[in-house]
């Protein structure tokens, strides 16, 4: 049986070669590891990065470690569970499961202030969902029914709010985008959270919020909430009904955010390769992929290398739209 011991941690660069050229392996043991192990979360229990967080330990309980338990460090807008992540043994016992939000935005939003370095401090492994977002209407953008009814209201009235469910997040800054793209006045009203962004939506607070879909849809019985262009490529199968920015000639809106798999930076290959492994068995398991579907989620995996890449590629383009929002949080 396939295991990792501390001793076998400091003998990484011997396992490496065999791990690698079987790539399969996991498939036929049961632990990786023969101690338990802790997937790390920035946010509190009952949120949708711990529904994610529960689920995947679930699946890799007996393929990764014997136990595998999900630990809430909620504080600092995901930022304390990456710290204490960086600080872990690089053994493998210790996981963080974080959004891209605290990856690739991050870096632009606070500086020097931020206390890790993404790619300097963890080892990406793969995302576990990619989703993307949608922006909705309520009572207080009445009769709009499309985009572009939203943004000749917003011209009408001289601007308009929409919600975000926190402030320096993907939503927030798709409205950023969306203002400059189309010259309207377009103002942004931060949330602590998805539920009393969309209650306030519902009650007339805020004409729009842009939120997962997930978060949405459960809310549009009635016709009380209308959904008036979503980040996707393009349009979703069982909600082919909602129009996508970029057909709605806003391509450059096209976006999915993702939960995403970190070790320590200093875990060793053959470590990381091996949960990379593991985290590709638990995205083939039908009750995984179906718990996750049903928030709206589309199950994800990607190797090492291109989910290293496309962290690059979301940080860099993040950056200018970061600048130009001017926004800077507080703390």
């Amino acid at each position: 049986m396939l295991q990792f011991s501390r001793r076998d941690i400091l003998r990484a660069p011997v396992l490496a070669v065999p791990l690698l050229a079987a790539p399969g392996i996991l498939r036929a043991q049961t632990a990786a590891l023969n101690r338990p192990a802790r997937i790390l979360v920035g946010f509190p229990a009952g949120g949708t990065v711990d529904f994610t967080a529960r689920q995947l330990a679930e699946r890799l309980r007996g393929v990764w470690a014997p136990q595998v338990v999900v630990e809430n460090r909620a504080g600092a807008t995901g930022r304390l569970a990456i710290e204490e992540v960086m600080r872990a043994e690089p053994d493998g016992a210790t996981i963080l499961l974080t959004p891209a939000s605290m990856i690739s935005i991050y870096p632009h939003l606070y500086g020097e202030r931020l206390r890790y370095s993404p790619l300097r401090d963890l080892s990406p492994i793969s995302p576990v969902v990619v989703y993307p977002f949608a922006m909705a209407v309520g009572p207080g953008a009445p009769g709009v029914t499309n985009l572009a009814e939203f943004l000749a209201l917003a011209r009408q009235r001289g601007g308009l709010a929409y919600a975000s469910p926190a402030a320096g997040s993907v939503p927030h800054f798709t409205g950023v985008m969306l203002a400059r793209a189309a010259g309207v006045e377009l103002n942004h009203v931060p949330y602590r959270g998805a539920a009393p962004a969309i209650t306030d939506l519902l009650g007339g607070q805020v004409p729009a919020s842009i939120n997962v879909i997930g978060d949405i849809v459960p809310q549009m019985e009635g016709g009380r909430l209308r959904v008036i262009a979503t980040t996707a490529a393009q349009r979703i199968p069982r909600f082919p009904d909602f129009q996508t920015f970029a057909e709605q000639g806003f391509p450059a809106l096209t976006a999915d955010e993702w939960f995403g798999v970190f070790l320590p930076a200093r875990a060793p290959q053959a470590v990381a390769t091996a949960l990379s492994e593991a985290l590709r068995t638990a995205n083939g398991n039908a009750s995984f992929r179906a718990a996750l579907e049903q928030r709206e989620f589309t199950p994800a995996h990607e190797d090492i290398a291109r989910f290293t890449a496309r962290i690059r590629e979301e940080t860099e383009k993040w950056g200018p739209v970061v600048e130009a929002s001017g926004f800077r949080p507080e703390a």
